[in-house]
């Protein structure tokens, strides 16, 4: 199965300064451009990225990334040699949300499944190898207690995240972007929720064209995902883990995530 990366975003919260948020200077400059996966943590974030999915087993990954944005191509073109991995661009030359970003992806994906994730994440690497697995749709369904245990993203931060319904068949039946309290109490103390990373199959890129753009005018995948749900009878398998992921949104999680990939070895 092939894997993209969705790296395109301007990254407007870590260009905003954190209260208390120190960075040193290679941080700050990339930072200030918003280029979220290149933020030096030890290397750049993105290689520590890079190097989980080729622990996973995917050997064919896609990078969505704008116009713009030489300096990633630069990275791995001129400063490091790729021996396990092999990188295809593709430009989504304006940034319009996630789904938007999945209608680029058509002659990558070849007709095949494909998994995609965040780029400013690093997951579990038995997450990644086990939606790998996969032959049919399906995501990673997170605990919402594990996500936040020792200080691993902070809780006002998760309570705005999609959170998931799971039937009792395993398959996602609905998903509720931005919840309210109210909403959220209703499913119960350590709900699931999704931290975007998905395996979409190729009826996917119809309901990417279709659904209408969010209040925030961009087209994003949760979003996208409930209008296959609701439209086009997609089953998507909720595969369920209570395990940490690395956030790194926000000029304030880039110490935290320095320390916690600190040791980790990167293999590219």
């Amino acid at each position: 199965m092939k894997a993209v990366i969705l790296a395109r975003g301007l990254g407007t919260r870590m260009r905003t300064a954190d209260a208390g948020a120190a960075l040193d200077a290679g941080q700050a400059q990339v930072a200030d451009q918003g280029i979220k996966a290149m933020i030096p943590v030890g290397r750049p974030f993105l290689d520590f990225v890079l190097s989980g999915l080729a622990d996973a087993g995917f050997a064919e990954i896609g990078l969505v990334i704008g116009p713009e944005h030489g300096v990633i191509r630069e990275r791995y073109a001129r400063d490091v040699i790729l021996t396990r991995v092999h990188l295809t661009y593709v430009i989504q030359p304006e940034p319009r949300g996630t789904a938007d970003a999945v209608t680029y992806l058509e002659d990558f994906a070849a007709g095949e499944h494909f998994l995609v994730m965040n780029g400013d994440n690093y997951y579990p690497v038995e997450v990644l190898a086990a939606l790998g697995k996969l032959a049919e749709p399906g995501l990673a369904a997170f605990g919402r207690a594990a996500l936040v245990a020792d200080g691993m993203i902070p809780a006002e931060r998760i309570a705005q995240y999609a959170l998931l319904a799971i039937g009792a068949d395993g398959y996602l039946r609905r998903i509720v972007e931005k919840p309210t309290p109210e909403t959220a109490a209703a499913f119960g103390a350590d709900p699931f929720v999704s931290m975007n990373v998905w395996v979409f199959g190729p009826q996917f890129f119809r309901a990417c064209h279709e659904v209408p753009p969010s209040a925030r005018g961009e087209y994003e995948i949760p979003l996208a995902v409930q209008w296959a749900i609701d439209h086009h009878g997609l089953r998507a398998r909720a595969l369920p883990f209570h395990l940490p992921v690395l956030d790194l949104s926000r000029r304030g999680d880039v110490a935290r995530v320095t320390e916690r990939l600190r040791g980790i070895a990167v293999r590219l």
